[in-house]
């Protein structure tokens, strides 16, 4: 059983000193030393030794394993510390070279004019109201005297999700929802800033999905004198202070009169130009006094109170403001075209 031990010993060593990898190195341990190998085989055995061989083999036995515990774990501490070395070669930082530059996002143009234009009105006295995109065809039509069959629909082309249930085609309906909530308190002064939808073919100037903002102002002596100022001080805080406009008879069904909005064009001064197709004025919302059926929907006495509204596309706001001529660049997320505005 001594030489059995002595050519463990050897087999073991011979293989250890030829190993490369700790993977194998632990394969080897266990191969020698574990609960199968012929270490433990032999140890078990010793029963059949007499009581003088059996402490002398014991002995024996105890000097092989632990030699081949000292290989390994010599072998073990000199691979970690080569392992060691080698990732702290890969690793190391040359703190001379210079730094991985973050290039730093902007504010999308479309939000910018956004927040300028809640900017101007919270300046005068307004507060941002909110409603839901998918909204209930009473408060998106009905209520805005825009009954059923009522042939204005048509003007508004609508995802319908049920028979009573649309994703909204204007932000008019936080209008009605804001005055029922007030329950005929006064004064009413909002803005309504919101996603838009309408089944509408894209192009350069049309989207299926668009952003609007709506206002509305109800109280006793509301005029028609009143809206023109507001929409002049919006003009001129917008575009310029030599900016003016002009009020044209049109039809809102929750508006009456109604009027389309024009600027005159910022870029050639009114004289005519390619933006301003030779015309002089471009046109940027549409207005009106609040019909007196939309306030009596609301909750509202027209005997007693009366209101404007406008409507305008922030999308063609932005487009005016910055010369872009496809509105699809908003809403493709292209970043050569979303780098030329800074963060101002």
């Amino acid at each position: 059983m001594r030489e059995r031990l002595e050519a463990l010993r050897r087999a073991a060593l011979e293989e250890l000193e030829g190993v490369a990898g700790l993977q194998v190195l632990n394969e080897l341990r266990i191969k020698y030393l574990g609960k199968k190998g012929p270490l433990t085989e032999v140890l078990r055995g010793m029963g059949s030794l007499s009581a003088e061989e059996r402490p002398l083999i014991g002995q024996v036995a105890n000097d092989v394993r632990a030699a081949i515990e000292a290989v390994i774990e010599r072998k073990t501490a000199a691979m970690q510390q080569a392992d060691t070395e080698k990732r702290l070669r890969q690793e190391t930082i040359d703190v001379t070279l210079p730094g991985r530059p973050s290039p730093m996002g902007t504010i999308h143009p479309l939000s910018k004019v956004i927040q300028e234009i809640e900017d101007i009105f919270l300046g005068m006295g307004y507060k941002v109201a909110e409603g839901p995109e998918v909204e209930q065809d009473y408060y998106n039509f009905e209520a805005l005297n825009l009954p059923k069959n009522h042939p204005a629909r048509d003007m508004q082309d609508s995802f319908y999700i049920t028979e009573d249930i649309l994703l909204r085609t204007h932000t008019s309906p936080v209008q009605v929802r804001t005055m029922l909530k007030m329950q005929g308190e006064v004064p009413v002064k909002i803005i309504c800033p919101g996603k838009v939808y309408r089944r509408d073919d894209d192009d350069a100037t049309h989207s299926h999905q668009f952003t609007q903002i709506e206002g509305l102002v109800v109280d006793k002596g509301i005029r028609m004198s009143d809206l023109k100022g507001t929409l002049l001080q919006f003009a001129r805080e917008m575009f310029g202070p030599d900016v003016n406009i002009r009020l044209r008879p049109s039809f809102f069904p929750f508006t009456e009169p109604s009027v389309e909005v024009d600027i005159s064009c910022y870029q050639c001064g009114g004289s005519g130009c390619r933006m301003c197709k030779q015309s002089g004025w471009i046109e940027i919302l549409g207005a009106g006094m609040v019909h007196p059926r939309v306030l009596e929907m609301g909750g509202y006495d027209p005997a007693v109170y009366s209101g404007f509204a406008f409507g305008m596309g922030p999308d063609r706001i932005a487009l005016l403001k910055y010369g872009v001529d496809d509105i699809r660049h908003f809403y493709t997320n292209d970043l050569r075209f979303l780098r030329q505005f800074d963060r101002t």
